[in-house]
């Protein structure tokens, strides 16, 4: 069928829902696809609007390796449960059926077969395989979990908040055998640990005040000396050599802007200035950035070339919170994934890219 140029049409299997069912129940795909108003490139959303769907913490490990498959989490039975989806067909799978899911914990491991999350008070580890759930920790009374919680790329050790009136402390959990550390305590509220890839280092943010850096032992506990300006998102490169990250001016009459600190040298640069980009992500090379901008003219998904920092609009994402949209690249770099409430409760989108963006090999660094 030709695609219309604003109207929704089907996209590969009819949409059909399965009743609400108990972990482990398929659900087929309820994909649909439309020519974006602005661009008009084609854009896919993957998750039905009628109930809530969102991607896990940008942080975290969302897609797999070979990009043939993604993590999320959504409402469609009641409650907020983990899915897995085929993104070759649109297929899901129910992957829990626990009370009190924290979505933002949801986390894929680097094996990709297994995955981890708190529920509660309580962090789990679960096999893809056979959905048989593991308890790893639960938060000692007097303490309350923080939300979200992240997995080291090493995949030996979870990284999460607890929080205790106005003091917080950072804590690591072995996966396998051990006991859970306190890494840090701090009389703030923290969140976002995240793990340096290849160093035995964790950050974790004080709001969008400050950013920290402490060594997995708590040693060497410190604020990272950052542009001026209040912080957005910020996240490792995958070689852990620089944390890029968001910086909004005091004066919002200038442009925000990606910048990059090295922590072993302790220099901070500017890589680009942005249309006004409220949430980022980047492909493993970090030479190109995808972006949401929170211009209400202009409500867009871009893309932008580190190397001369041009961007180009591949779509709108028309999200009444710019800063959920939380735009990321699939392993390959060939597809581009977000979250819009656009059409009714927030929902997932994706874009092919593969005209725009060179392919990054499964096997790259």
């Amino acid at each position: 069928m030709p695609v219309s140029r604003r109207g929704f049409i089907l996209s590969g299997l009819a949409a059909a829902h399965a009743a609400t069912g108990p972990k482990g129940a398929a659900f087929a795909s309820d994909w649909r696809r439309f020519a974006d108003d602005a661009t008009e490139l084609e854009v896919y959303r993957l998750t039905d609007p009628a109930y809530a769907s969102f991607l896990p913490a940008y942080y975290n490990r969302a897609i797999s390796r070979d990009s043939d498959w993604m993590l999320f989490w959504c409402d469609r039975t009641g409650a907020p449960q983990a899915f897995r989806m085929d993104l070759k067909n649109g297929g899901t799978r129910q992957l829990t059926d626990a009370a009190e899911l924290d979505g933002s914990s949801l986390t894929l491991l680097p094996d990709n077969r297994a995955f981890c999350f708190f529920a509660g008070r309580t962090l789990f580890m679960s096999s893809l395989p056979n959905l048989r759930e593991r308890e790893i920790y639960a938060v000692p009374e007097g303490w309350e979990p923080c939300p979200g919680g992240s997995v080291g790329p090493d995949g030996t050790h979870a990284e999460f908040i607890e929080r205790q009136g106005e003091k917080s402390r950072l804590r690591m959990a072995p996966l396998s055998r051990g006991e859970a550390r306190t890494v840090v305590e701090s009389a703030f509220v923290i969140s976002e640990a995240v793990a340096r890839p290849l160093r035995a280092q964790v950050l974790y943010r004080d709001g969008d005040a400050a950013l920290w850096l402490v060594n997995s032992d708590g040693r060497q506990n410190h604020r990272l000396p950052l542009a001026p300006g209040r912080i957005g998102p910020a996240n490792w490169a995958p070689d852990g050599k620089t944390l890029l990250y968001l910086s909004y001016p005091e004066d919002r009459t200038r442009l925000n802007a990606i910048r990059e600190y090295a922590p072993d040298t302790n220099t901070d640069k500017l890589v680009a200035k942005t249309s006004q980009f409220v949430h980022f992500g980047f492909n493993r090379n970090t030479s190109v950035f995808v972006g949401a901008s929170r211009n209400a003219a202009s409500p867009d998904v871009l893309l932008q070339l580190r190397i001369t920092g041009r961007e180009l609009v591949i779509c709108e994402h028309r999200a009444s919170h710019p800063e959920s949209v939380a735009p990321v690249f699939s392993p390959d770099a060939q597809r581009v994934y977000f979250q819009s409430d656009r059409t009714g409760k927030p929902a997932i989108y994706c874009m092919h890219v593969e005209k725009l963006v060179e392919k990054i090999r499964e096997d790259a660094p």
